[in-house]
């Protein structure tokens, strides 16, 4: 009579495969906390791998360890990150500021400018009208004076009594030594009689710039300065001078 061999489902484990299920069935109930009870049990309790043996406590440890360090990394990239951003942020702000501030200074320069070149003075400083405008005399062509006189000893300071551009500056006949300048907002005055003329045809003049020195040049009776205010720059156009220079906010 034949007999057949035993199948391989009733044969005993190996040790290596006990331990292995063993190794695993602890980790099992560690995770579902059953580990406690069954170690309660001696049968049991003398079987249960040691952590050394199955390697998880010190993986566990590792892995909360990695997890710590890359959790502080990240803290210190998004400082850093918040830092470059506050430090952009100020400089930026700071870079806004000196533009707003150099804008300022130059519009604050240029307005200075402008009311500068806009400012009229009087031709002689400290000095006061010897003789009106309109005044009658022989001593006159036109016999009457078509501008005014004021009042200055030979080698007095002449001023230019606003911006403009000198237009003559000579011999004048009867004028003596004279200069005419065209003010900027499109008028003439005239500077007569000077003993020195120290500007050019075509130059550029600014309010009190020294143009010349007064003097007795012409026909005069003596040393001052002859000064008119014109709408051309011929003779016989000539307007108020003392309300011209008021009109420009001179006191006169």
């Amino acid at each position: 009579m034949a007999f057949t061999c035993a199948t391989g489902k009733h044969r005993r484990p190996s040790r290596m495969q006990r331990s292995t299920a063993r190794a695993v069935g602890v980790a099992a109930l560690t995770t579902t906390g059953v580990m406690a009870t069954v170690a309660s049990t001696p049968a049991l309790a003398a079987e249960q791998p040691t952590p050394e043996q199955t390697g998880l406590i010190p993986v566990v440890t590792a892995g909360e360890s990695i997890a710590e360090s890359v959790a502080d990394q990240v803290d210190e990239q998004v400082a850093a990150q918040k830092k470059a951003a506050f430090e952009e942020a100020a400089r930026k702000a700071a870079a806004k500021k000196a533009v707003e501030e150099r804008e300022a200074r130059v519009r604050a320069a240029r307005e200075a400018e402008r009311k500068r070149l806009n400012t009229f003075v009087l031709p002689i400083t400290a000095s006061y009208v010897s003789t009106g405008y309109q005044a009658s005399s022989s001593l006159w062509s036109s016999g009457s004076h078509t501008g005014v006189d004021f009042h200055a000893a030979r080698g007095t300071t002449v001023h230019a009594v606003g911006s403009g551009t000198v237009v003559e500056a000579g011999w004048g006949d009867a004028y003596g030594n004279q200069i005419v300048i065209k003010m900027h907002d499109g008028t003439y005055t005239q500077y007569a009689h000077l003993s020195s003329i120290e500007v050019s045809v075509g130059q550029t003049v600014t309010p009190g710039q020294r143009i010349g020195l007064s003097g007795d040049t012409g026909n005069v009776t003596g040393p001052h300065l002859h000064f008119e205010a014109r709408t051309t720059p011929e003779y016989g156009s000539d307007i108020n001078p003392v309300t011209y220079l008021r009109q420009h906010g001179v006191g006169i």
